[in-house]
């Protein structure tokens, strides 16, 4: 069985994280940091799904290995969808969480439809190619200031109705249970069998022809 697999990141909060979903299964998942220098992937897709696809291939064909990566972002209805596949650096190349969220704020600024939601789209692929996708979201609104010390990204400005709570004020397994990204995990977990299947049905078939050693024999090697 193939019970390997990389976990395309060096997030350590994303790996514990995947680590925690998978802990019952026997299966070693790795981290870009568990290797050396990698060379990278640029994410210039349009959609969370391309994204998602373009990390786990590039780094399955890098690796040799079945690799996981994931790609997920907020969508407002009133900011025309955005700022979606660019939620991370919605203020610019590196800009910080508090960055972003100022811009966001900005931009909503006077808007009366104030409807997001959070989108996680996660893809499983092996070195040739084929892939597994799963994907997520979770519905809410556009706070008009901060609310909360936990959580990252927009998650003080994300109001989860619900609980009446934003995500920076739920606890880390409340918004678990409730989180796009949790969602993607738990469906992820609840048929991870079948994806060790499907991993070791696919890698099996990138496996070389081993050779017929019955073609060597009688010829004379002295020569």
């Amino acid at each position: 069985m193939f019970n390997l697999v990389v976990l395309a990141t060096t997030n350590e909060n994303k790996v514990r994280e995947f680590k925690r979903f998978m802990a019952d299964f026997p299966v070693e998942v790795k981290s870009l940091s568990d290797f050396g220098p990698l060379p990278g992937v640029v994410e210039d897709g349009l959609t969370f799904d391309a994204n998602a696809y373009k990390k786990a291939h590039h780094y399955a064909k890098v690796l040799g290995i079945p690799a996981i990566s994931d790609d997920s972002g907020l969508a407002v209805e009133a900011l025309g969808g955005a700022p979606g596949v660019w939620s991370a650096r919605y203020a610019g190349e590196n800009a910080k969480d508090s960055e972003n969220c100022a811009k966001l704020l900005r931009e909503m600024k006077g808007k009366t439809n104030r409807n997001a939601s959070f989108f996680c789209v996660l893809s499983i692929a092996v070195p040739s190619g084929p892939a597994l996708t799963y994907e997520a979201s979770c519905n809410g609104t556009i706070l008009e200031d901060f609310r909360g010390e936990n959580g990252f990204g927009y998650d003080p400005l994300f109001f989860y109705e619900p609980l009446n709570k934003s995500f920076a004020e739920l606890s880390l397994e409340q918004k678990n249970e409730v989180s796009h990204r949790g969602k993607v995990l738990a469906e992820l977990s609840s048929e991870f069998d079948k994806v060790l299947k499907w991993i070791e049905t696919r890698m099996l078939e990138e496996m070389p022809e081993q050779p017929d050693h019955n073609e060597f024999e009688g010829n004379d090697w002295s020569e």
